[in-house]
Protein backbone atom coordinates (compact mmCIF):
# COMPACT_ATOMS: atom_id res chain seq x y z
CA UNK A 1 0.00 0.00 0.00
CA UNK A 2 1.56 3.44 -1.16
CA UNK A 3 0.46 6.97 -1.75
CA UNK A 4 1.58 7.06 -5.89
CA UNK A 5 -0.73 3.67 -5.74
CA UNK A 6 -3.91 5.40 -4.51
CA UNK A 7 -3.68 8.42 -6.98
CA UNK A 8 -3.47 5.34 -9.96
CA UNK A 9 -6.80 4.22 -8.59
CA UNK A 10 -8.19 8.07 -7.86
CA UNK A 11 -6.97 8.76 -11.64
CA UNK A 12 -7.98 5.88 -13.19
CA UNK A 13 -12.19 6.37 -11.84
CA UNK A 14 -13.74 7.75 -14.54
CA UNK A 15 -17.64 7.71 -13.07
CA UNK A 16 -18.77 9.18 -9.71
CA UNK A 17 -17.82 7.17 -6.79
CA UNK A 18 -20.54 5.93 -4.55
CA UNK A 19 -19.61 7.40 -1.87
CA UNK A 20 -17.01 10.05 -0.66
CA UNK A 21 -15.76 9.96 2.63
CA UNK A 22 -13.88 13.05 4.31
CA UNK A 23 -11.92 12.09 6.73
CA UNK A 24 -9.32 10.00 8.01
CA UNK A 25 -9.89 8.99 11.22
CA UNK A 26 -11.45 6.06 12.78
CA UNK A 27 -14.65 7.02 11.59
CA UNK A 28 -14.10 7.95 8.22
CA UNK A 29 -11.61 4.75 7.88
CA UNK A 30 -14.20 2.77 9.12
CA UNK A 31 -16.72 3.73 6.40
CA UNK A 32 -14.70 3.11 4.02
CA UNK A 33 -13.83 -0.45 5.03
CA UNK A 34 -17.78 -1.29 5.74
CA UNK A 35 -18.65 0.43 2.36
CA UNK A 36 -15.58 -0.96 0.04
CA UNK A 37 -16.39 -4.49 1.67
CA UNK A 38 -19.81 -4.37 0.27
CA UNK A 39 -18.91 -4.03 -3.11
CA UNK A 40 -19.33 -0.18 -3.52
CA UNK A 41 -17.00 2.13 -4.97
CA UNK A 42 -15.18 4.45 -1.74
CA UNK A 43 -12.96 7.81 -2.26
CA UNK A 44 -11.79 8.99 1.40
CA UNK A 45 -9.58 12.26 1.45
CA UNK A 46 -7.91 13.14 4.65
CA UNK A 47 -6.25 16.81 5.31
CA UNK A 48 -3.38 15.78 6.85
CA UNK A 49 -2.58 12.09 8.26
CA UNK A 50 -4.46 9.27 8.86
CA UNK A 51 -5.50 9.88 12.91
CA UNK A 52 -3.25 13.34 12.65
CA UNK A 53 -6.48 14.21 14.98
CA UNK A 54 -8.63 12.57 17.77
CA UNK A 55 -7.86 8.85 17.10
CA UNK A 56 -4.31 8.73 17.60
CA UNK A 57 -4.87 10.69 20.86
CA UNK A 58 -7.36 8.32 22.90
CA UNK A 59 -6.84 6.95 26.33
CA UNK A 60 -6.03 3.76 23.85
CA UNK A 61 -8.75 1.97 25.69
CA UNK A 62 -10.97 -0.48 23.89
CA UNK A 63 -13.72 -0.31 26.58
CA UNK A 64 -17.96 -0.02 27.38
CA UNK A 65 -17.72 2.96 28.93
CA UNK A 66 -17.89 2.12 33.19
CA UNK A 67 -19.02 6.04 33.41
CA UNK A 68 -21.77 5.41 31.24
CA UNK A 69 -23.54 3.25 33.62
CA UNK A 70 -23.40 5.95 36.42
CA UNK A 71 -25.15 8.37 33.62
CA UNK A 72 -27.84 5.75 32.88
CA UNK A 73 -26.75 5.07 29.51
CA UNK A 74 -27.15 1.33 29.73
CA UNK A 75 -27.79 0.99 25.53
CA UNK A 76 -24.42 2.95 24.94
CA UNK A 77 -22.72 0.30 27.22
CA UNK A 78 -24.01 -2.36 26.12
CA UNK A 79 -23.29 -1.30 22.39
CA UNK A 80 -19.89 -0.60 23.14
CA UNK A 81 -18.99 -3.90 25.14
CA UNK A 82 -20.46 -6.09 22.44
CA UNK A 83 -18.12 -3.97 20.17
CA UNK A 84 -14.86 -4.64 22.44
CA UNK A 85 -15.50 -8.11 21.97
CA UNK A 86 -15.67 -7.59 18.15
CA UNK A 87 -12.49 -5.57 17.99
CA UNK A 88 -10.89 -7.89 20.20
CA UNK A 89 -12.01 -11.02 17.71
CA UNK A 90 -10.84 -8.93 14.61
CA UNK A 91 -7.77 -7.52 15.72
CA UNK A 92 -6.08 -9.48 17.60
CA UNK A 93 -2.69 -8.45 17.31
CA UNK A 94 -3.84 -5.14 18.69
CA UNK A 95 -6.22 -5.32 21.46
CA UNK A 96 -5.72 -7.27 24.58
CA UNK A 97 -7.26 -7.61 27.95
CA UNK A 98 -6.37 -5.97 30.62
CA UNK A 99 -7.17 -5.56 34.37
CA UNK A 100 -8.67 -2.64 36.44
CA UNK A 101 -8.37 -1.93 39.62
CA UNK A 102 -10.63 0.73 41.66
CA UNK A 103 -8.90 1.09 44.56
CA UNK A 104 -11.13 1.85 48.07
CA UNK A 105 -9.88 4.35 50.69
CA UNK A 106 -13.86 4.50 52.38
CA UNK A 107 -16.20 1.90 53.80
CA UNK A 108 -18.91 2.01 51.54
CA UNK A 109 -16.91 2.31 48.16
CA UNK A 110 -16.35 -1.83 47.90
CA UNK A 111 -19.97 -2.39 47.85
CA UNK A 112 -20.59 0.53 45.41
CA UNK A 113 -18.37 -0.06 43.27
CA UNK A 114 -17.94 -3.72 43.44
CA UNK A 115 -22.13 -3.63 42.47
CA UNK A 116 -21.67 -1.65 39.51
CA UNK A 117 -18.60 -3.46 38.09
CA UNK A 118 -20.58 -6.58 38.52
CA UNK A 119 -23.71 -5.09 36.58
CA UNK A 120 -20.58 -3.66 33.67
CA UNK A 121 -19.40 -7.27 33.62
CA UNK A 122 -23.04 -9.14 33.22
CA UNK A 123 -23.94 -6.12 30.53
CA UNK A 124 -21.23 -7.44 28.23
CA UNK A 125 -22.50 -11.00 28.05
CA UNK A 126 -20.44 -13.86 25.86
CA UNK A 127 -18.34 -10.52 24.89
CA UNK A 128 -16.81 -10.52 28.01
CA UNK A 129 -13.19 -10.04 28.84
CA UNK A 130 -13.03 -11.44 32.17
CA UNK A 131 -15.01 -11.70 35.77
CA UNK A 132 -15.10 -9.13 38.01
CA UNK A 133 -14.46 -9.40 41.96
CA UNK A 134 -13.64 -7.83 45.54
CA UNK A 135 -9.78 -7.93 46.31
CA UNK A 136 -9.01 -7.67 49.73
CA UNK A 137 -6.31 -4.88 50.88
CA UNK A 138 -3.46 -7.39 49.99
CA UNK A 139 -5.12 -8.30 46.65
CA UNK A 140 -5.20 -4.67 46.18
CA UNK A 141 -1.40 -4.23 47.12
CA UNK A 142 -0.46 -7.21 45.23
CA UNK A 143 -1.86 -5.98 41.78
CA UNK A 144 -1.26 -2.19 42.69
CA UNK A 145 2.41 -2.35 44.60
CA UNK A 146 2.85 1.56 43.34
CA UNK A 147 -0.57 2.44 45.11
CA UNK A 148 -1.00 4.61 48.65
CA UNK A 149 -1.61 2.15 51.22
CA UNK A 150 -2.81 5.01 54.30
CA UNK A 151 -6.09 3.89 54.45
CA UNK A 152 -6.43 1.64 51.94
CA UNK A 153 -9.40 -0.94 52.36
CA UNK A 154 -9.64 -3.05 49.54
CA UNK A 155 -10.24 -2.50 45.87
CA UNK A 156 -12.78 -4.07 42.81
CA UNK A 157 -11.34 -5.62 39.81
CA UNK A 158 -12.61 -5.69 36.57
CA UNK A 159 -11.34 -6.54 32.76
CA UNK A 160 -11.73 -3.93 29.85
CA UNK A 161 -9.62 -3.86 26.40
CA UNK A 162 -6.60 -1.66 26.11
CA UNK A 163 -5.06 -1.40 21.89
CA UNK A 164 -2.53 0.78 20.37
CA UNK A 165 -4.98 3.46 18.42
CA UNK A 166 -2.81 5.18 15.60
CA UNK A 167 -1.31 1.55 14.91
CA UNK A 168 -4.87 0.08 14.71
CA UNK A 169 -5.87 2.86 12.28
CA UNK A 170 -3.20 2.25 10.12
CA UNK A 171 -3.95 -1.62 9.92
CA UNK A 172 -7.61 -0.29 8.81
CA UNK A 173 -6.22 1.89 6.45
CA UNK A 174 -4.74 -1.30 4.93
CA UNK A 175 -8.39 -3.35 5.48
CA UNK A 176 -10.19 -0.74 3.33
CA UNK A 177 -7.55 -0.19 0.77
CA UNK A 178 -7.58 -4.83 0.70
CA UNK A 179 -11.28 -4.33 0.38
CA UNK A 180 -11.13 -2.13 -3.05
CA UNK A 181 -11.20 1.84 -1.40
CA UNK A 182 -9.18 4.72 -2.75
CA UNK A 183 -7.63 6.37 0.64
CA UNK A 184 -5.56 9.62 0.06
CA UNK A 185 -3.58 11.09 3.44
CA UNK A 186 -3.00 14.87 2.67
CA UNK A 187 -5.22 15.75 0.42
CA UNK A 188 -7.57 18.71 1.53
CA UNK A 189 -10.95 19.15 0.51
CA UNK A 190 -11.20 22.74 -0.19
CA UNK A 191 -15.00 23.19 -1.16
CA UNK A 192 -17.83 21.16 -1.85
CA UNK A 193 -20.09 20.60 -5.82
CA UNK A 194 -23.61 20.94 -5.94
CA UNK A 195 -25.95 19.33 -8.82
CA UNK A 196 -28.69 21.54 -10.70
CA UNK A 197 -31.05 20.97 -7.35
CA UNK A 198 -28.21 22.32 -5.04
CA UNK A 199 -27.36 18.88 -3.55
CA UNK A 200 -24.18 18.59 -2.30
CA UNK A 201 -22.26 15.98 -5.29
CA UNK A 202 -18.65 15.72 -5.15
CA UNK A 203 -15.56 17.14 -3.65
CA UNK A 204 -12.82 19.83 -4.59
CA UNK A 205 -9.74 18.96 -3.24
CA UNK A 206 -5.60 20.04 -3.27
CA UNK A 207 -2.94 17.71 -2.90
CA UNK A 208 -1.08 19.15 -0.35
CA UNK A 209 2.78 17.78 -1.53
CA UNK A 210 1.99 18.71 -5.15
CA UNK A 211 -0.59 21.73 -5.35
CA UNK A 212 -2.19 19.96 -7.72
CA UNK A 213 -6.24 20.49 -7.65
CA UNK A 214 -8.51 17.19 -7.50
CA UNK A 215 -12.20 16.99 -8.31
CA UNK A 216 -14.45 13.97 -7.93
CA UNK A 217 -18.45 13.29 -7.83
CA UNK A 218 -20.00 11.05 -5.48
CA UNK A 219 -23.41 10.11 -5.13
CA UNK A 220 -23.49 10.59 -1.49
CA UNK A 221 -21.15 12.82 0.77
CA UNK A 222 -20.03 11.82 4.03
CA UNK A 223 -18.61 14.03 6.38
CA UNK A 224 -16.56 12.36 8.97
CA UNK A 225 -14.01 14.70 9.80
CA UNK A 226 -14.93 14.70 13.71
CA UNK A 227 -14.20 18.02 15.44
CA UNK A 228 -13.91 19.55 12.29
CA UNK A 229 -17.57 18.53 11.35
CA UNK A 230 -19.45 21.99 11.53
CA UNK A 231 -16.47 23.79 9.07
CA UNK A 232 -17.24 21.20 6.41
CA UNK A 233 -20.88 21.55 6.72
CA UNK A 234 -20.46 25.59 6.75
CA UNK A 235 -18.91 25.24 3.39
CA UNK A 236 -22.61 23.54 2.27
CA UNK A 237 -24.64 26.11 4.11
CA UNK A 238 -23.03 28.66 5.63
CA UNK A 239 -26.05 29.29 7.88
CA UNK A 240 -26.33 25.33 9.68
CA UNK A 241 -26.64 25.77 13.61
CA UNK A 242 -23.67 23.68 15.03
CA UNK A 243 -23.95 20.20 16.02
CA UNK A 244 -20.51 19.59 17.52
CA UNK A 245 -19.36 21.14 21.09
CA UNK A 246 -15.59 20.00 21.10
CA UNK A 247 -13.93 19.21 24.28
CA UNK A 248 -10.38 18.46 25.47
CA UNK A 249 -8.38 15.98 27.45
CA UNK A 250 -5.09 15.23 27.56
CA UNK A 251 -2.86 12.72 28.91
CA UNK A 252 0.99 12.61 30.72
CA UNK A 253 3.00 9.69 30.00
CA UNK A 254 5.79 8.59 32.91
CA UNK A 255 8.04 5.87 33.34
CA UNK A 256 7.25 2.25 34.39
CA UNK A 257 8.31 2.72 37.84
CA UNK A 258 4.79 4.56 38.44
CA UNK A 259 2.61 1.68 38.05
CA UNK A 260 4.83 -1.79 38.72
CA UNK A 261 2.68 -5.12 37.73
CA UNK A 262 0.32 -5.85 34.74
CA UNK A 263 -3.15 -4.21 36.10
CA UNK A 264 -4.54 -0.08 35.87
CA UNK A 265 -5.78 2.09 37.78
CA UNK A 266 -9.42 3.23 37.31
CA UNK A 267 -10.14 6.29 39.64
CA UNK A 268 -14.24 6.28 39.26
CA UNK A 269 -14.46 10.39 40.64
CA UNK A 270 -12.27 13.00 40.12
CA UNK A 271 -13.16 16.68 40.58
CA UNK A 272 -13.50 17.70 37.12
CA UNK A 273 -16.40 14.37 36.70
CA UNK A 274 -14.33 12.18 34.61
CA UNK A 275 -12.92 9.00 35.37
CA UNK A 276 -8.87 9.06 35.82
CA UNK A 277 -6.76 6.16 34.53
CA UNK A 278 -3.66 4.96 34.86
CA UNK A 279 -2.50 2.33 32.55
CA UNK A 280 0.63 0.15 31.69
CA UNK A 281 1.15 1.38 28.00
CA UNK A 282 4.63 0.43 25.49
CA UNK A 283 6.52 -0.41 28.67
CA UNK A 284 4.90 3.07 30.39
CA UNK A 285 2.43 4.74 32.18
CA UNK A 286 -0.13 6.89 30.82
CA UNK A 287 -2.12 8.77 33.06
CA UNK A 288 -5.42 10.74 32.05
CA UNK A 289 -7.62 12.18 31.01
CA UNK A 290 -9.59 15.83 31.46
CA UNK A 291 -12.52 17.18 30.20
CA UNK A 292 -11.96 21.19 29.09
CA UNK A 293 -14.64 22.52 26.79
CA UNK A 294 -12.90 24.29 23.91
CA UNK A 295 -14.15 27.00 21.12
CA UNK A 296 -12.14 26.50 18.28
CA UNK A 297 -10.66 22.75 17.70
CA UNK A 298 -7.38 22.80 16.41
CA UNK A 299 -5.55 20.40 14.50
CA UNK A 300 -2.12 20.25 16.92
CA UNK A 301 -4.25 20.42 20.52
CA UNK A 302 -1.92 21.46 23.74
CA UNK A 303 -2.26 21.30 26.80
CA UNK A 304 -3.38 23.71 29.51
CA UNK A 305 -0.98 24.55 32.89
CA UNK A 306 -4.33 23.95 34.25
CA UNK A 307 -4.82 20.25 33.10
CA UNK A 308 -1.26 19.25 33.51
CA UNK A 309 -1.52 20.20 37.16
CA UNK A 310 -5.22 18.78 37.22
CA UNK A 311 -3.64 14.96 36.79
CA UNK A 312 -0.59 15.65 38.65
CA UNK A 313 -2.06 16.37 42.11
CA UNK A 314 -4.68 13.31 41.02
CA UNK A 315 -2.29 11.17 40.52
CA UNK A 316 -0.43 11.92 43.49
CA UNK A 317 -3.69 11.36 45.95
CA UNK A 318 -2.81 7.43 44.83
CA UNK A 319 0.76 6.87 43.97
CA UNK A 320 3.40 6.29 46.69
CA UNK A 321 6.12 7.79 44.23
CA UNK A 322 4.35 11.07 43.85
CA UNK A 323 4.84 12.21 40.16
CA UNK A 324 6.16 15.80 39.67
CA UNK A 325 6.44 17.84 36.37
CA UNK A 326 10.05 16.49 35.65
CA UNK A 327 8.75 12.93 35.56
CA UNK A 328 6.60 13.55 32.36
CA UNK A 329 8.15 12.06 29.67
CA UNK A 330 5.26 13.35 27.12
CA UNK A 331 2.35 14.96 27.24
CA UNK A 332 -0.50 14.70 24.34
CA UNK A 333 -4.10 16.54 23.82
CA UNK A 334 -6.78 15.59 22.00
CA UNK A 335 -10.26 16.91 20.81
CA UNK A 336 -13.45 15.15 21.41
CA UNK A 337 -16.13 15.96 19.15
CA UNK A 338 -19.14 15.44 21.27
CA UNK A 339 -22.59 16.16 20.02
CA UNK A 340 -24.22 18.90 21.01
CA UNK A 341 -27.28 18.83 23.42
CA UNK A 342 -30.22 21.15 24.36
CA UNK A 343 -29.08 23.75 27.25
CA UNK A 344 -25.69 21.42 28.15
CA UNK A 345 -22.98 23.33 29.74
CA UNK A 346 -21.08 20.84 30.76
CA UNK A 347 -18.84 18.33 28.50
CA UNK A 348 -18.46 15.72 30.93
CA UNK A 349 -22.13 15.22 31.25
CA UNK A 350 -22.27 14.47 27.27
CA UNK A 351 -23.46 11.39 25.95
CA UNK A 352 -21.06 9.96 23.98
CA UNK A 353 -23.64 8.70 21.57
CA UNK A 354 -23.17 9.07 17.97
CA UNK A 355 -25.49 11.06 15.45
CA UNK A 356 -25.88 10.52 11.91
CA UNK A 357 -27.34 13.80 10.22
CA UNK A 358 -28.28 15.09 7.03
CA UNK A 359 -28.54 18.96 5.37
CA UNK A 360 -31.04 20.29 3.65
CA UNK A 361 -27.97 19.73 0.92
CA UNK A 362 -27.93 16.47 1.42
CA UNK A 363 -24.43 16.07 3.12
CA UNK A 364 -24.35 13.44 5.31
CA UNK A 365 -22.62 13.89 8.71
CA UNK A 366 -21.56 10.94 10.76
CA UNK A 367 -20.44 12.61 14.51
CA UNK A 368 -19.37 11.68 18.01
CA UNK A 369 -19.73 8.01 19.40
CA UNK A 370 -16.10 6.66 20.62
CA UNK A 371 -13.51 4.79 18.88
CA UNK A 372 -14.79 1.56 20.30
CA UNK A 373 -17.83 1.35 18.50
CA UNK A 374 -16.38 3.12 14.89
CA UNK A 375 -17.97 -0.42 13.13
CA UNK A 376 -21.57 -0.03 14.23
CA UNK A 377 -20.99 3.43 14.12
CA UNK A 378 -19.95 3.38 10.22
CA UNK A 379 -22.81 -0.02 9.38
CA UNK A 380 -25.19 2.41 10.60
CA UNK A 381 -23.50 5.34 8.47
CA UNK A 382 -23.51 3.10 4.95
CA UNK A 383 -27.21 1.60 5.44
CA UNK A 384 -27.93 5.61 5.88
CA UNK A 385 -25.90 6.83 3.25
CA UNK A 386 -26.72 3.64 0.50
CA UNK A 387 -30.21 4.61 0.84
CA UNK A 388 -30.02 8.16 0.57
CA UNK A 389 -27.55 7.89 -2.98
CA UNK A 390 -30.54 4.85 -3.70
CA UNK A 391 -27.69 2.36 -3.93
CA UNK A 392 -28.23 -1.35 -3.86
CA UNK A 393 -28.81 -2.94 -0.65
CA UNK A 394 -25.75 -5.02 -0.09
CA UNK A 395 -25.58 -6.51 3.39
CA UNK A 396 -22.79 -5.18 6.33
CA UNK A 397 -19.89 -7.96 6.46
CA UNK A 398 -17.90 -6.31 8.99
CA UNK A 399 -18.83 -8.12 11.94
CA UNK A 400 -16.33 -10.87 10.86
CA UNK A 401 -13.83 -8.89 9.01
CA UNK A 402 -10.89 -9.48 10.27
CA UNK A 403 -8.49 -6.58 10.43
CA UNK A 404 -5.33 -6.30 8.28
CA UNK A 405 -2.21 -8.26 10.04
CA UNK A 406 -4.83 -10.55 12.37
CA UNK A 407 -3.73 -13.49 10.59
CA UNK A 408 -3.81 -16.68 12.68
CA UNK A 409 -0.16 -17.08 11.98
CA UNK A 410 0.91 -13.50 13.70
CA UNK A 411 2.97 -13.55 16.38
CA UNK A 412 1.61 -11.64 19.50
CA UNK A 413 4.29 -11.05 21.64
CA UNK A 414 7.68 -9.24 21.14
CA UNK A 415 8.90 -6.14 20.05
CA UNK A 416 6.78 -6.08 16.53
CA UNK A 417 3.75 -7.84 17.90
CA UNK A 418 2.01 -4.65 16.55
CA UNK A 419 2.31 -5.15 12.82
CA UNK A 420 0.51 -8.49 12.95
CA UNK A 421 1.47 -10.73 10.24
CA UNK A 422 3.70 -7.24 8.84
CA UNK A 423 6.06 -8.29 11.42
CA UNK A 424 7.64 -10.90 9.06
CA UNK A 425 8.54 -8.15 6.09
CA UNK A 426 9.80 -6.25 8.70
CA UNK A 427 12.10 -9.30 9.95
CA UNK A 428 13.26 -9.82 6.27
CA UNK A 429 14.43 -5.93 5.86
CA UNK A 430 16.64 -6.34 8.96
CA UNK A 431 18.18 -9.81 7.76
CA UNK A 432 19.00 -8.26 4.15
CA UNK A 433 20.76 -5.05 6.09
CA UNK A 434 21.62 -5.77 9.46
CA UNK A 435 22.08 -2.12 9.97
CA UNK A 436 18.23 -1.85 9.76
CA UNK A 437 18.42 -3.95 13.12
CA UNK A 438 19.71 -0.77 14.86
CA UNK A 439 17.88 0.89 17.57
CA UNK A 440 16.91 4.65 16.60
CA UNK A 441 17.10 5.66 20.43
CA UNK A 442 18.17 4.05 23.56
CA UNK A 443 15.38 4.75 25.60
CA UNK A 444 12.68 3.49 23.11
CA UNK A 445 12.79 0.06 21.10
CA UNK A 446 12.09 0.94 17.72
CA UNK A 447 14.72 -0.04 14.82
CA UNK A 448 15.61 1.51 11.36
CA UNK A 449 13.76 -1.01 9.25
CA UNK A 450 10.37 0.18 11.17
CA UNK A 451 10.80 3.56 8.94
CA UNK A 452 11.17 2.18 5.43
CA UNK A 453 8.80 -0.30 6.17
CA UNK A 454 6.32 2.85 7.01
CA UNK A 455 7.55 4.97 3.98
CA UNK A 456 7.09 2.53 1.32
CA UNK A 457 3.79 0.57 2.69
CA UNK A 458 1.95 2.80 5.23
CA UNK A 459 1.79 5.70 3.68
CA UNK A 460 3.62 8.23 6.46
CA UNK A 461 4.99 10.86 4.53
CA UNK A 462 6.90 13.13 6.96
CA UNK A 463 8.78 12.79 9.56
CA UNK A 464 5.67 13.57 12.21
CA UNK A 465 4.12 10.33 10.82
CA UNK A 466 6.42 7.94 11.41
CA UNK A 467 7.56 9.41 14.76
CA UNK A 468 4.15 10.02 16.08
CA UNK A 469 1.52 7.63 14.33
CA UNK A 470 3.27 4.75 12.74
CA UNK A 471 5.88 4.74 15.71
CA UNK A 472 4.46 5.78 19.32
CA UNK A 473 7.74 7.26 20.02
CA UNK A 474 6.45 11.08 19.94
CA UNK A 475 3.50 10.24 22.40
CA UNK A 476 6.05 7.78 24.55
CA UNK A 477 9.00 10.04 24.83
CA UNK A 478 9.11 13.59 23.76
CA UNK A 479 12.73 14.40 23.64
CA UNK A 480 13.77 11.05 22.96
CA UNK A 481 11.51 11.45 19.70
CA UNK A 482 13.25 14.64 18.98
CA UNK A 483 16.79 13.25 19.15
CA UNK A 484 15.74 10.47 17.04
CA UNK A 485 14.41 12.67 14.46
CA UNK A 486 17.37 12.85 12.22
CA UNK A 487 17.80 9.61 11.69
CA UNK A 488 14.44 8.93 10.76
CA UNK A 489 14.80 11.77 8.26
CA UNK A 490 17.57 10.02 6.29
CA UNK A 491 16.17 7.46 6.16
CA UNK A 492 12.50 8.68 4.93
CA UNK A 493 15.02 11.32 2.50
CA UNK A 494 16.40 7.92 0.60
CA UNK A 495 12.70 6.46 0.25
CA UNK A 496 10.88 9.09 -0.45
CA UNK A 497 13.71 11.34 -3.23
CA UNK A 498 13.73 14.18 -0.16
CA UNK A 499 16.66 16.84 -1.28
CA UNK A 500 18.74 18.76 1.97
CA UNK A 501 15.75 21.53 2.13
CA UNK A 502 13.52 19.19 2.05
CA UNK A 503 14.77 17.14 4.87
CA UNK A 504 15.73 20.24 6.87
CA UNK A 505 12.26 21.71 6.16
CA UNK A 506 10.86 18.24 7.73
CA UNK A 507 12.92 17.95 10.94
CA UNK A 508 11.94 21.91 11.32
CA UNK A 509 8.07 21.22 11.07
CA UNK A 510 8.55 17.99 13.32
CA UNK A 511 10.39 19.98 16.25
CA UNK A 512 7.94 22.69 16.50
CA UNK A 513 5.37 20.12 16.64
CA UNK A 514 7.05 17.77 19.43
CA UNK A 515 7.96 21.17 21.13
CA UNK A 516 4.32 20.63 22.03
CA UNK A 517 4.59 17.47 23.56
CA UNK A 518 7.24 18.33 26.29
CA UNK A 519 6.42 19.61 28.92
CA UNK A 520 8.67 22.65 30.36
CA UNK A 521 9.93 22.10 34.21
Amino acid sequence: MNRAEMWSRARAHENAWDMIVVGGGATGVGVAIDAASRGYEVLLVEQSDFGKGTSSRSTKLAHGGVRYLEQGNIGLVMEALKERGLLLQNAPHLVRDLAFVVPNYDWWETPFYGLGLKLYQLLAGKYGFGKSRLLSREETLERLPTIKTEGLRGGAVYYDGQFDDARLLIHMVFTAFEQGATLLNYVEVTGLTKDDQEFVNGVVARDAETGEEFRATGRVVINATGAFSDRLRRAAEPAVAPLIMPSQGIHLVFGPEFLQGESAIMVPHTSDGRVLFAIPWHGHTLVGTTDTPVSAPPLEPVATEQEVEFILSTARQYLVKAPTRADVLSVFAGIRPLVRAPGAVNTAALARDHVIHIDSSGLMTICGGKWTTYRHMAEDCVDQAATLAQLPEKPCVTKNLSIHGSHSSAKKVGPFAVYGSDAAEIRKLVASDARLGEPLHPALPNIKAEVLWAARHEMARTVEDMLARRTRALFLNARAAMEMAPAAADLMASELGWDETAKANQLAAFREVAEGYVLRR
